[in-house]
């Protein structure tokens, strides 16, 4: 009986300290046995959404729209992801060459590039942006 009271204090007296190696970085325990946290990196800084948009032009619109009157909103930070989204709008035409007005996408900008595009949709802030011509 006490060989086995022995054994289950050894084991716990283990199992006590080799919790000690997994340690997070605001455990109370010392400085040298705490987990390094993660860095960050720093914010994006918010990207010039009129340049962008002018220089990958045909990333968000098929050159055969010919899309006229371009119109950006201010960027926002994405939600799920490091970079930013902003709106677009532009006149375009269809491949049968018949006006589809006013159409309004969603791009999403990581590094000075487009990564990213969808069509708005009625939910989505588009509506509400003020927008500025490029």
């Amino acid at each position: 009986m006490l060989r086995i009271i022995s054994h289950a204090a050894l084991l716990g007296g283990a199992l006590a300290l080799s919790a000690c190696g997994f340690a997070d970085s605001r455990a109370p325990v010392p400085e040298f046995m705490r987990m390094k946290e993660a860095e960050q990196p720093p914010p994006e800084a918010p990207p010039d959404v009129k340049r962008v948009v002018r220089e990958q032009i045909d990333v968000v619109f098929l050159a055969t729209s010919y899309p006229r009157e371009v119109h950006v909103a201010p960027p926002h930070r994405e939600v799920r992801g490091p970079g930013w989204t902003a709106c677009v709008r532009a006149q375009l035409t269809s491949a049968t060459g018949t006006p589809l007005g006013a159409q309004t996408y969603i791009v999403t900008i990581n590094d000075g590039k487009i990564v990213d595009r969808r069509r708005a949709e009625a939910d989505d802030i588009c509506g509400t942006e003020p927008y500025e011509r490029i």
